[in-house]
């Protein structure tokens, strides 16, 4: 005849083994469940973007798609960096240096979307009106950027925005 306590270890066994394997059985069922949440392949390839400078020439500006918004690189010219660097912070309406806003003052990366209300400035080719800055100018209503994409006058509030970037190489940024 079987004891009693080996009676109980079995009961115990079976207990554990049935919990064990339910959970093992909702995890199997919420593993999917939860992974479909994930970004899918195509949107996290776009959450970064890398660009290589090293072709945009010296007064030249390229723009770039990230998340589906504009960004401008501009190799700026020394007189460019030289203005930018001089304008006193007391005459802008969002003061920031010229020297905050970029690692390598040569090479400038900006969002390329107004402050005020998201039109894309004007500025990237040659032949675009630069505004009274030699910058960007948004048509719209009228704000106008200087070398360094800060607002000088217009409407929008702030300075165009830096995105997140760093040099992965010498002449490879990677925005995002």
């Amino acid at each position: 005849m079987a004891d009693i306590n080996d009676q109980s270890t079995r009961r115990d066994f079976i207990h554990v083994a049935s919990v064990s394997a339910a959970a093992l059985g909702a995890a199997c069922v919420a593993w999917p469940l939860i992974d479909q949440m994930n970004p899918a392949a195509d949107t996290l390839a776009l959450s970064t973007t890398e660009f290589d400078v090293s072709g945009v020439q010296e007064g030249m500006s390229v723009t770039v798609v990230w998340r589906g918004k504009p960004v401008f690189v501009r190799h700026r010219t020394k007189a460019e960096i030289e203005e930018a660097s001089a304008v006193e912070l007391s005459e802008l309406p969002d003061p920031q240096k010229d020297a905050d806003r970029t690692p390598r003052p040569e090479i400038l990366v900006l969002l390329g979307v107004c402050t005020h209300l998201g039109c894309v400035p004007l500025g990237q080719k040659a032949t675009d009106p630069k505004g009274e800055w030699g910058g960007w100018f948004c048509p719209c209503h009228g704000s106008h950027y200087d070398t360094s994409g800060r607002i000088r006058k217009g409407p929008a509030p702030t300075n165009l925005v830096i995105p997140p970037y760093k040099y992965i190489s010498d002449d490879v940024i990677k925005i995002g």
